[in-house]
């Protein structure tokens, strides 16, 4: 892992670092060279002082997934970590370019009309990240993978449903008008449910991770249930409430311990997620 990762882990998001803790410590490093290419391609994009700048910020990282994706020597610490793990964990090029898609959106300024739209944003976004996820922390059963999806699209609308007021001072409108918050939470927890069955399919210690961030992010839904869905100050889960959930994560995978102790699951290329076909409905 680059200290450039272990930085852009620890300062983007306090829930997934505590999440990455769990994780044995080369799938935490593989995961936070992952996170930091995501992070500072997003970073890039909502930083910009204008939407041609954002613009360019999107071209700049479809440029440097050539160079990842390519074989010529890469000089970048970070492209040339996420080439590793990308080549590691064969990762298919079709979910690091459906991000790009999703951020791209952003760069436009584009707004959603109908929830079609807004799922497949959130599939481009936050869907593809649990897809390659997948693939650094070790599934080895296709039908896992559009659970993962489903638990990405879930942690986007949440992230959508927390930041409505921020978003919008920014000029952004993730909500088809027709949609509240209470009712885009509900759906949320639709898909973490979906997202919950797959959670088998990990490797153990992997599991408690996911568990974890799974829990933590479901949790700012009640947060904002507990405000009457007041999104005009963030909502946020305490350090300790953090803390409860990633225990209970790690009690919800000790029950399962003896059924995959002895499990060997052979090292298969897996399939290639594609929205909406294999992602919705639910």
């Amino acid at each position: 892992m680059t200290a450039a990762a272990r930085v852009a882990l620890a300062a983007g998001s306090k829930s997934f670092a505590l999440a990455a803790k769990l994780l044995p410590r080369d799938a935490a490093a593989r995961a936070a060279v992952l996170y930091a290419w995501c992070r500072r391609t997003d970073d890039a994009v909502d930083d910009a002082a204008t939407p041609a700048a954002a613009q360019l910020a999107v071209a700049v990282a479809r440029h440097e997934l050539e160079l990842v994706y390519g074989d010529a020597p890469v000089d970048d610490r970070e492209l040339a970590a996420l080439r590793e793990v990308i080549a590691g964990a064969r990762i298919p090029r079709a979910y690091p370019d459906a991000l790009l898609d999703g951020m791209a959106r952003d760069a436009g300024g584009e707004r959603y009309a109908s929830l079609d739209q807004l799922l497949a944003y959130c599939f481009e976004v936050a869907g593809t990240v649990g897809l390659m996820m997948s693939h650094v922390l070790g599934v080895r059963d296709d039908r896992a993978l559009r659970r993962a999806a489903h638990l990405g699209i879930a942690m986007q609308l949440t992230n959508i449903c927390r930041d409505v007021d921020e978003d919008a001072r920014r000029g952004r409108r993730y909500l088809p008008d027709w949609l509240d918050v209470r009712h885009a939470l509900a759906l949320a927890d639709a898909f973490y449910r979906s997202g919950d069955a797959g959670i088998s399919a990990l490797p153990w210690r992997a599991g408690i991770a996911v568990r974890a961030a799974r829990s933590i992010y479901a949790r700012i839904g009640r947060v904002l249930a507990r405000t009457g869905f007041d999104t005009s100050r963030r909502a946020i889960v305490s350090t300790a409430m953090k803390l409860a959930l990633a225990a209970r994560a790690v009690a919800s995978q000790l029950v399962r311990l003896p059924l995959v102790a002895f499990r060997r699951r052979p090292r298969i290329p897996l399939a290639t997620v594609r929205f909406p076909d294999d992602v919705i409905p639910l």
